[in-house]
C-alpha cells in the first residue's frame, strides 16, 4: 500500500500546479493594462494642464513653439549621439580580428562573448539608446541658445578686438560651444565604447606577447584620436574670441570681463598658435590610416601639450611678471578704457557724467531756504515699509483678507500715494476645509490708498481710498482681486458653488465672471487635474460643474515668467487702478552673458537690500543670474480680476528684445498701444536702477588712471535705519535735483567714499514713463566733506530730545522705528528727512510720532544754526521751521497808537477768516468720525481740512502781500508766533508735509 502519510517522500501524492485560467489570464492582462494607461495618463497629465492654461491665457503659442524647439533638439541630437556611439561599436565589432589560439587573457574574456553573443543587436541598441536620451536631454535645455542664434539680429555695435559684430559673442558663440562640448562629447564616449569593444574581441590586447593592437583596431582609434584634435583645434579658435567675453580677477578692477595686455600680447598669439600644432596634430592621427603605426600621432599630441603649457601657460606668466607688473597703470590703460566704454554701454549709463556738487549752500537767507526747501521735494512721511501694519489695523476688516509686508508708491492726482491691495489671506479663514479654501475664499477686495506726505493728528495715514468695499477718490472700479501676490493656491470659480464676495451688514456672495482659468465641465480635464494637483476630489466632487473654471500660477510675476520664460522679472510688482481694473504692473528685462568687454554683474546679489533680504516675495526672477547687459525692454500688465497677462515693448532698440519677438512673434505689444491713462502709472524700476547703481559706484569714473587707482570709488552705504548692516534700498520720491524748475517722480540713492562714512555721491532718475526725460541719470558727486545717511542717523540718535523721547516711549512700552531717511539737494546743501514711530505693546500698529530733519552745509560760519543742524520735532513743519531757524505765517497784527487808522476788512481777511472756521468744522466732523470709526466720513472729513487750510494760507499769503511793499524784506517775526494755518487744530500738532506758503 502506497504511504499515505506525510506526502514529502517519494511515495506521496504530488500536486500539480496547472496553467491560470484563461479568465484569470484574461484579468490580469487588463490590470497591466489598465497600469500601463494609468502611468502613461500621469505622465500626460502634466502635459495636458499646461497646454490647456496657456490656451487659457491665450499665449499657446510661446507653449508650442518651446516644446517643438525641446523635442526637435531632443531627437536631432539624442539621434547623433545614438548614431555616433552606436556606429562606432558596430565598426569595431566588424574589425574584430578571427579568433584563433587564445592567449590567457584572451580565454578570460571568452565567456563574457559567448554571454553576450544572443544578445549583441539588443546590447547595441540599449547603449545607443541610453546615450541618445542622455545626450538628447541635455540639449533639449539648450533651447533658449538655440532660438537666440537662429533668430540673432545684429547690435550694430562692433567690438574693440576683432572688429565683429556684438551679435556673435551675445547669440552665435554660445552656440558654437554648445556644438564644440557636444563633439567632444560623442568623441570621447566613442571612443571609449570603441576601445572597449575592441578589447572585448581582441582588437586590443593589454598583456598579450606581441602587438597591442591590431591594423584596423589602430586605424579606427586614430581616426576618433584625430577627431578629438581637431575638435581641440577648434576649441583653440573659439577661445580666442572667447579673451573678449572672459571674467578674471583684476585686482585694480575687481571682477573683470575682456581682454588685458596680457590676453592681447600672450594669449592670444598663444591660442593662435596652439590652433595650428593642434591642426598638423589631427592630420597625423588620420595618416595612420596609411602609415599604420603611432610613431608620428604620439610625438605630435605630446608636442601639443607641451606647447599648451610652455606657450599657453609659462609665456603668458612670464609677460605678466616682467612686462605688465613693473608698469602695469600704462599697460593696462588702453584695455582699462574699452571696460569703462563697453560696461558704460552695456549697462545704459552710457549717458550719466557726474556733475560737481559742492555740498555748500548757496543761498544764506533762511526765509529764503525754509522757502526752497517747500518746493525741493514732497517728503514722504509715510514709510510704505513700516505702515503695512498700520493698513492691516484699520483696512483688514476680515481676517482673511490681508496686505504685503512692504506697500507700494505710485502717483494719483500728482500725489505720491502709498497703496496696497487688499488681498485674501487664506491661513485666515474661520473654518479650514477644501470647500471653504478652494471654492469659497477666493478672492480679496479693494485697492487702499493713503497720502504719502502727510498723517492725521495722530499719526495715522490719511486715507483716499478705504472701506469695504472702496469709496474714495478712485470712483467705481472692478474691486474683486482674484491674481495678487499673496495668492498662491488655486481655486475653482463660476460653478454650483457660491464665492464669498465680502461682509458688510451681512454675508454676500457671488460667482465668477471673468474668462480666465481652465474650463472644468470636461470629465477629462478634471481627471488630469486630479492627477496634476494629486488632488481627487476634483474628479468627483458636487462643487464642480457647468461653468467651473480653475485659477492657478495666480501670482503676477509668476504669470508673466510664463508666458515670456525668457525674461527675467523685477522683484517688485505693484497695483495701479487703470481703466476701472486693478492691473498689476511688472517690469521685465532682457539679459546677455555675452557683450565684449562688459564687467558682469550677479543679480540676486547686486539686487538685495535691506528690503528684499529674508523677502522672496521682491526677490528678482532671473533666467541667467551672471549678466553683462540688461535692458528694461518690456513692461507687463497682470489684470488682477482675470488674469489677462499683456506685454509691452518698452525699448524699441533692444536688439535681444528684438531677437526673442522674431522667435515669439505676435506676443509682445508694440509701445503705442500703451494707454495714456496706464502710461502714467508707469515708474523706473527699482531692480535696474540698483545694478546701475552698484556698476556707478565704480563706473562714474572714465579715465582709467584713476579708475586703476581706485582713488573715487564709491559703495552703496548700509541702512542706517536698521541693524542688519543690509544695503540702503532706492526711494521714490517726488523731487527738484539741481537745474531742474520743477518736482519730478525721481529714484533715489545716496553713495558714500569706499570705507568712509560721508557723502560721495547722489543719483537720481527721471521715474515717470511719460516724461520726456524718463530715464535721465543725474549724478552728483560731492566735493565737500559732507556727512552721510550714517552719520545723520548717529547724530539724531544723540539728541537729547531724542533720548527723552525714547525713554518716554519706552516708558509707555512702546517700540521705536525708523523709517525712511530721505536725502534731498537743497540751495547746494543736502536736506535728510527721517519720520520716526512709535508702536506701543497694546497697539497693534505703529503710529508716526516725530520727524527729523537734518540740513548738512559744508560751507557755513561756526555757530551759524543752519550747519549741519539736526532737530527732532511733532511733525514736518515744525521741523522744517526749526533746522532753518524760521518762524512761519505771521498773522495780521493790531495796530499800534500813532500809526495809520486801519481800514475796514479787506476780502482776503474775510476769506482767511472764513477758512480757519471751516478747517475747524472739519476737523470737528473728523474727530467725531474717528470716534464712531466711520472711516468714509473721516476721510472725506480729512479732505475738507486740507482744502480749508490751502485756502487759509492763499488767503494769508494775500493779506500779507497787501500789508507791505512787494519789494520790501521780510521783517524779523516775533519768536515762537505759530502760522495763521495752524489755528484750527488747537492742542493739536498735524504731522503734515503740506506746509503753509511763507507769509
Amino acid at each position: 500500500m502506497p504511504d499515505r502519510g506525510g506526502g514529502g517522500g517519494p511515495s506521496g501524492p504530488r500536486i500539480r500546479v496547472g496553467r491560470p485560467s484563461r479568465r484569470a489570464r484574461t484579468l490580469l492582462m487588463t490590470l497591466g493594462v489598465l497600469a500601463v494607461l494609468a502611468m502613461a495618463f500621469v505622465m500626460f497629465a502634466g502635459f495636458w494642464t499646461d497646454w490647456l492654461w496657456y490656451r487659457s491665457v491665450a499665449y499657446s503659442s510661446v507653449f508650442t513653439t518651446t516644446l517643438w524647439t525641446k523635442i526637435g533638439l531632443f531627437v536631432v541630437f539624442g539621434l547623433l549621439m545614438s548614431l555616433a556611439v552606436g556606429l562606432n561599436i558596430w565598426l569595431a565589432h566588424r574589425l574584430r580580428p578571427p579568433l584563433s589560439a587564445m592567449s590567457l587573457e584572451q580565454q578570460s574574456l571568452d565567456r563574457y562573448r559567448m554571454g553576450l553573443a544572443p544578445y549583441k543587436k539588443w546590447v547595441l541598441l540599449a547603449i545607443a539608446a541610453l546615450v541618445g536620451l542622455i545626450a538628447g536631454a541635455s540639449a533639449s535645455g539648450q533651447w533658449r541658445t538655440w532660438l537666440l542664434w537662429v533668430n540673432g539680429v545684429p547690435f550694430g555695435q562692433k567690438d574693440p578686438q576683432f572688429r565683429l559684430d556684438v551679435s556673435f559673442f551675445a547669440f552665435d558663440l554660445p552656440w558654437y560651444r554648445f556644438l564644440l562640448a557636444f563633439g567632444f562629447a560623442a568623441t570621447v564616449l566613442s571612443l571609449v565604447a570603441a576601445a572597449l569593444t575592441h578589447y572585448l574581441y581582441g582588437g586590443l590586447r593589454v598583456t598579450s606577447p606581441g602587438a597591442r593592437a591590431t591594423a584596423a583596431a589602430t586605424g579606427h582609434l586614430s581616426v576618433l584620436l584625430g577627431v578629438f584634435v581637431s575638435l581641440k583645434a577648434v576649441a583653440y579658435w573659439l577661445d580666442r574670441y572667447g579673451l573678449a567675453v572672459k571674467s578674471s580677477d583684476f585686482k585694480a578692477a575687481g571682477n573683470w570681463t575682456g581682454l588685458r595686455y596680457v590676453d592681447a600680447n600672450a594669449y592670444l598669439p598663444a591660442k593662435t598658435i596652439l590652433f595650428c600644432i593642434a591642426a598638423i596634430c589631427a592630420v597625423l592621427f588620420f595618416a595612420t590610416l596609411w602609415r599604420r603605426t603611432w610613431q608620428l600621432p604620439v610625438i605630435g599630441f605630446g608636442l601639443m601639450v607641451l606647447s599648451a603649457i610652455l606657450i599657453g601657460g609659462l609665456y603668458p606668466a612670464i609677460v605678466q611678471k616682467f612686462q605688465v607688473q613693473p608698469n602695469e597703470q600704462a599697460k593696462e590703460a588702453p584695455y582699462i578704457q574699452k571696460n569703462i566704454d563697453a560696461t558704460r554701454k552695456a549697462y545704459d549709463i552710457d549717458q550719466t557724467k557726474p556733475e560737481n556738487y559742492s555740498g555748500k549752500s548757496t543761498v544764506k537767507d533762511k526765509d529764503k531756504l525754509r522757502s526752497d526747501s517747500d518746493t525741493a521735494a514732497s517728503y514722504r512721511v509715510l514709510d510704505p515699509n513700516i505702515v503695512s501694519p498700520t493698513f492691516q489695523q484699520l483696512e483688514q476688516k476680515r481676517k482673511y483678507y490681508q496686505f504685503p509686508t512692504t506697500l507700494d508708491i505710485d502717483r494719483y492726482q500728482g500725489k505720491d500715494t502709498v497703496v496696497g491691495l487688499r488681498e485674501l489671506n487664506i491661513k485666515g479663514i474661520p473654518k479650514r476645509n477644501w470647500i471653504n479654501d478652494h471654492f469659497t475664499y477666493t478672492h480679496g477686495f479693494g485697492a487702499i490708498m493713503a497720502t504719502g506726505t502727510q498723517t492725521d493728528a495722530n499719526g495715522s495715514p490719511i486715507f483716499t481710498e478705504s472701506g469695504l468695499p472702496t469709496t474714495g477718490e478712485l470712483g467705481t472700479y472692478q474691486q474683486r482681486i482674484y491674481y495678487g501676490e499673496k495668492t498662491d493656491q488655486y481655486s475653482i470659480v463660476g460653478g454650483p458653488q457660491k464665492e464669498l464676495d465680502y461682509e458688510e451688514n451681512g454675508e454676500k456672495t457671488t460667482s465668477y465672471e471673468g474668462k480666465s482659468g481652465v474650463n472644468l465641465s470636461n470629465a477629462f480635464n478634471r481627471a488630469a487635474y486630479a492627477v496634476a494637483f494629486s488632488e481627487p476630489q476634483i474628479l468627483y466632487s458636487g462643487a464642480i460643474g457647468e461653468g467651473s473654471r480653475i485659477l492657478y500660477n495666480r501670482t503676477p510675476k509668476e504669470r508673466v515668467e510664463a508666458v515670456a520664460p525668457w525674461l527675467t522679472i523685477d522683484g517688485d510688482a505693484y497695483p495701479a487702478v487703470v481703466g476701472g481694473r486693478i492691473q498689476w504692473i511688472v517690469d521685465a528685462y532682457t539679459t546677455t552673458n555675452g557683450y565684449p568687454y562688459a564687467s558682469r554683474t550677479t543679480l540676486g546679489e547686486t539686487t538685495a537690500d535691506a528690503l528684499t533680504v529674508g523677502n522672496q516675495q521682491r526677490a528678482v526672477v532671473a533666467q541667467q543670474n551672471q549678466v553683462n547687459y540688461i535692458r528694461n525692454s518690456v513692461k507687463a500688465t497682470v489684470d488682477a480680476y482675470d488674469g489677462t497677462v499683456t506685454l509691452y515693448q518698452w525699448d524699441k532698440e533692444d536688439p535681444v528684445l528684438k531677437t526673442w519677438m522674431k522667435a515669439f512673434p505676435d506676443t509682445v505689444e508694440p509701445r503705442e498701444a500703451i494707454k495714456p491713462e496706464l502710461m502714467q502709472h508707469l515708474r523706473y524700476p527699482q531692480d535696474m536702477f540698483k545694478v546701475q547703481r552698484e556698476l556707478l559706484t565704480r563706473y562714474h569714473v572714465t579715465n582709467p588712471a584713476q579708475f586703476y587707482s581706485g582713488s573715487d570709488a564709491w559703495q552703496v552705504p548700509d541702512d542706517p535705519t536698521t541693524k542688519e548692516g543690509n544695503a540702503v534700498p532706492p526711494y521714490y520720491l517726488s523731487m527738484k535735483m539741481p537745474g531742474d524748475a520743477d518736482q519730478r517722480f525721481s529714484l533715489t540713492t545716496t553713495f558714500t567714499p569706499n570705507g568712509r562714512p560721508n557723502l560721495g555721491g547722489f543719483m537720481a532718475v527721471d521715474a515717470e514713463a511719460g516724461s520726456k526725460d524718463y530715464g535721465r541719470i543725474k549724478l552728483l558727486r560731492v566735493t565737500s566733506e559732507v556727512p552721510g545717511p550714517a552719520q545723520v542717523q548717529s547724530k539724531l540718535n544723540g539728541l537729547p530730545e531724542v533720548a527723552q523721547f525714547v525713554r518716554d516711549m519706552r516708558g509707555a512700552d512702546s517700540d521705536i522705528q525708523y523709517g525712511n531717511l530721505l536725502t534731498v539737494p537743497l540751495d547746494g546743501g543736502f536736506l535728510y528727512v527721517e519720520p520716526v514711530y512709535a508702536q506701543g505693546r497694546n497697539a497693534l500698529y505703529p503710529l508716526l510720532k516725530k520727524v527729523a530733519v537734518s540740513y548738512v552745509d559744508a560751507d557755513q560760519p561756526d555757530g551759524d544754526t543752519t550747519k549741519d543742524t539736526t532737530v527732532f520735532e511733532n511733525n514736518l513743519t515744525e521741523a522744517l521751521n526749526k533746522v532753518f531757524g524760521v518762524e512761519g505765517v505771521t498773522p495780521p497784527q493790531p495796530e499800534q497808537p500813532g500809526t495809520t487808522p486801519p481800514t475796514t476788512p479787506s476780502t482776503n481777511d474775510e476769506a482767511l477768516k472764513k477758512a480757519i472756521a471751516d478747517a475747524q468744522k472739519a476737523y470737528d466732523d473728523g474727530e467725531a468720525a474717528l470716534a464712531k470709526q466711520d472711516w468714509a466720513a473721516y476721510g472725506k472729513a480729512q479732505d475738507a481740512l486740507q482744502k480749508a487750510l490751502q485756502r487759509a494760507a492763499e488767503a494769508g499769503a494775500k493779506l500779507k502781500s497787501e500789508e507791505k511793499p512787494a519789494d520790501q524784506k521780510p521783517a524779523d517775526k516775533p519768536a515762537g508766533q505759530k502760522p495763521a494755518a495752524d489755528a484750527p487744530r488747537p492742542g493739536t500738532t498735524p504731522s503734515s508735509s503740506a506746509s503753509p506758503p511763507s507769509g
